[in-house]
């Protein structure tokens, strides 16, 4: 699973948070939030950390082709 990075820079203006609140909002340090944003490959539980902290389902910021 991928997070694509355009898809969720969308997700993110939408949300109207900065990535400090997203991560928050996961639950997880802004350098881990960052780290896995960065990542080629992450496992479920982390594209829905992601998801949950901009506030969107996962779907919408994944890469659905690998």
């Amino acid at each position: 699973m991928r997070i694509n990075d355009t898809k969720f820079d969308i997700a993110l203006a939408n949300s109207g948070l900065t990535i400090e609140q997203a991560a928050a909002r996961a639950g997880i340090s802004r350098q881990r939030f960052t780290m896995i944003l960065n990542q080629k490959r992450v496992t479920p539980q982390a594209a829905g950390k992601i998801a949950r902290g901009v506030g969107v389902n996962v779907t919408e910021i994944i890469d659905t082709e690998d």
